[in-house]
């Protein structure tokens, strides 16, 4: 194509035309692994125009008016759970809360019967949290609700990795390039495993650290860099995302103490003067304050952690609006081939 076909404006038109033609054909996000570049950067831009509902007077919209949305979880959740709550509720759907240790399930009933019962019930998206990764694949293969992964075993946590990615762009815009350490209890984090996936598509440089024992199995298959000394890597990271030590997922002692670990892998204010003075520092909560990052350090000015909690209302909204406008035209697609 030549410069002057490029500088061509009906050519520009056209090629604005084409841009703006990618339509969302997902019902369910069960992880960001599968998804492409367009997929993420669609889901980041819409959730762009759902932070303006946030600041209205009245905090509603009418895209889910009519739709019913079950918070399906079967580990304990606050952040994700009330999060996807209030999305919900700002679309304008009806929501059900299900707890497992009230319901049918702690009397044995499987999570298939669980799910089929509830969509006799006439709900239209399940929102599921789930110990076994998994899970919601097995979920989207069992009824004809739309599934959205709210994590599953060590597997994904796709709207966390995207609430993340999205206060990544809003703060640096193209994330070409830009290197993110995701650093502390990886080999437990469904959470790690999202950005991973969503931050290598999108172009950015991803870096673990970890020591050994808080690794994964085959992490060198995955598209990233490894490091086991953090003070090593600090001042080039333009994003240090720290990790949550699931104490609850660990069987047995994977470091000395707790000193030797904030030592070795804490964010500690001495740290951070090795950092970039701009660098962003983000958790995905809840903090253990003095182990993965120092009280002045997260509650600092580098510190995003109450923005991603914001951000994650307008990602969960845009989730939920998607996967909801994917239903809609695949029921519409096959009332037309049925006749």
């Amino acid at each position: 194509m030549t410069q002057e076909t490029v500088d061509n404006p009906q050519v520009k038109k056209e090629k604005d035309k084409t841009a703006t033609r990618f339509v969302w054909r997902r019902k369910h996000l069960l992880g960001l692994q599968d998804l492409s570049r367009r997929e993420l950067v669609h889901i980041l831009d819409t959730a762009a125009g759902f932070q303006e509902i946030s600041q209205r007077s009245v905090k509603k919209a009418p895209a889910l008016r009519g739709k019913v949305v079950v918070n399906l979880f079967f580990e304990d959740s606050t952040r994700t759970r009330n999060s996807f709550t209030l999305a919900a509720q700002r679309l304008s759907a009806d929501v059900l809360e299900f707890t497992a240790k009230t319901s049918s399930v702690s009397k044995g009933e499987t999570l298939r019967d669980t799910a089929r019962n509830l969509e006799a019930m006439g709900i239209d998206i399940v929102v599921i949290r789930h110990s076994s990764g998994g899970a919601t694949h097995l979920l989207s293969k069992c009824i004809d609700a739309c599934i959205v992964n709210a994590g599953d075993g060590y597997h994904e946590h796709p709207t966390q990795g995207l609430l993340d990615i999205f206060t990544m762009r809003e703060l640096r815009g193209d994330l070409t390039g830009l290197k993110v350490a995701i650093v502390g209890d990886i080999a437990h984090s469904r959470v790690a495993r999202s950005n991973i996936w969503g931050l290598h598509t999108l172009g950015a440089q991803v870096y673990l650290v970890a020591p050994p024992t808080l690794m994964p199995s085959g992490v060198r298959e995955l598209p990233v860099q490894v490091s086991h000394d953090f003070d090593e890597i600090i001042g080039q990271m333009d994003v240090l995302n720290m990790l949550r030590v699931q104490f609850e997922r660990i069987g047995s002692s994977v470091f000395p103490s707790t000193l030797e670990y904030s030592r070795m892998f804490g964010l500690t204010v001495e740290r951070m003067k090795r950092a970039k003075k701009d660098v962003i520092v983000m958790h995905p909560g809840p903090i253990n304050r003095g182990l993965e990052i120092e009280s002045e350090v997260a509650d600092g000015p580098n510190s995003t952690v109450l923005r991603q909690v914001s951000n994650g209302m307008a990602v969960r909204m845009a989730v939920l609006f998607l996967v909801n406008q994917a239903a809609a035209a695949e029921k519409k697609k096959s009332r037309r081939v049925n006749g």
